[in-house]
């Protein structure tokens, strides 16, 4: 399968990917540049990424983004000067390793939902288009505790890590609409989910996890160029801010992007206030008000 190409001219606009030296990620960025827009691939690994885009139609550049160290996420923000029509957090990791990010941060939500917050708190001022942030499926199993986000006082069991930080994904996504409608901000956030793709990050986990995935993802799921369809079509597509994109296969498992639902704890405005402030005062981060006490018990645009 390959990725639909992007039906909008984007000639002139400015994309900036994490992790889009593989994956999703890649796929994303090679996209959006064959579109037209100027796409900057936010990597930890320079070199990879270079390569990766060498052969790419469009016009790419490389900058170093380390989602594990708040130090160069922030030398990111301080380097960057000019607009961003559009902003994917994309980069994840799904690992066995509990080894604490540069910042003391048990790795999933560390990488995956603090990096990202605090790269779109410290670019938010350069964006003009929209914010899309990359869930999963699994969010729907996360079982959040805003009060023990590192896992200081329960032992994380199988995927559990990685749950909540998908889910931690959406609430940043709802929380962050609701903040920038608060402000007048004309800027969407979105959020898209890939289904089952035969990505690095999936295929690549090691150990049982790694073994138990393989030869499931190869069942019932899609190639990686399909998998990119939900951020492609969140990224580029006109959209209500809040929006969620998936596949739309059975199960969301696989199939051509549509609207999908997230869990009713991922749209709960009281939890996503909690978190975002958590997040605020482990990164040091804050780029925008509190957003309204919402009685919408979805707490999202419909």
């Amino acid at each position: 399968m390959s990725a639909p190409a992007i039906a909008a001219d984007l000639t002139g606009t400015t994309a900036v990917v994490t992790g889009a030296s593989d994956g999703i990620g890649a796929v994303t960025a090679r996209e959006l540049a064959r579109a037209g827009a100027r796409v900057v691939l936010a990597v930890r690994n320079e070199a990879k990424a270079r390569a990766v885009s060498a052969s790419w139609t469009g016009r790419t550049e490389v900058r170093r983004l380390d989602l594990s160290s708040l130090a160069s996420v922030r030398a990111f923000a301080d380097g960057w000067d000019g607009p961003i029509d559009v902003l994917v957090n994309n980069a994840g990791v799904l690992q066995a390793d509990t080894t604490p990010t540069q910042d003391g941060f048990e790795p999933h939500i560390g990488v995956n939902h603090l990096g990202h917050f605090a790269l779109t708190q410290l670019l938010l001022r350069y964006v003009t288009g929209r914010v899309v942030t990359v869930s999963s499926d699994l969010h729907k199993r996360g079982r959040l505790d805003v009060d023990d986000l590192n896992w200081e006082r329960r032992t994380p069991r199988g995927l559990q890590p990685y749950n909540d930080s998908k889910l931690a994904n959406l609430l940043f996504t709802f929380e962050l609409q609701r903040r920038l409608e608060s402000s007048g901000s004309a800027v969407l956030s979105l959020a898209a989910h890939p289904g089952v793709s035969s990505t690095n990050l999936a295929v690549g986990s090691g150990g049982l996890l790694g073994r138990v995935m393989r030869p499931f993802i190869s069942l019932v799921g899609q190639d990686v160029d399909g998998g990119a369809r939900p951020t492609l079509h969140a990224a580029t597509r006109p959209l209500a801010g809040g929006s969620y994109v998936g596949p739309g296969g059975p199960f969301e498992l696989r199939g051509a992007p549509r609207l999908v639902t997230g869990s009713r704890q991922s749209r709960d405005p009281q939890l996503a206030r909690d978190l975002w402030s958590r997040s605020a005062d482990l990164t040091a981060t804050e780029a925008l008000p509190s957003s309204p006490v919402s009685t919408d018990p979805a707490g999202v645009p419909a």
